[in-house]
């Protein structure tokens, strides 16, 4: 197994564990009775909700770049990509 390769199965764990973890915070109870505002307007589960969609946003970014074959890497592993299949 190559670096690359450990690499890469090492980051879809960290991008499992970091969907697991969105899933958990996800669910806000401790914010349902609570009536502070943030930035003086913003209902605090409606923020913590904003940033949950941010945090999932960037996790999903982070997939994309983490376990995203690059054409390059596709051709090593002997996977025909579909614009390839459709260039022949």
């Amino acid at each position: 197994m190559t670096s690359s390769t450990t690499q890469k199965s090492n980051g879809m764990w960290i991008i499992a564990a970091l969907v697991v973890l969105l899933l958990i915070l996800h669910q806000d109870n401790w914010f349902w009775t609570d009536d502070t505002l943030v930035f003086g307007f913003l209902p605090i589960g409606l923020f913590w909700h904003a940033c949950i969609s941010i945090g999932a946003s960037l996790t999903w970014a982070l997939a994309t770049v983490i376990a995203w074959p690059l054409p390059d890497e596709a051709d090593e592993n002997g996977d025909v990509s579909s614009t390839e299949e459709a260039a022949s």
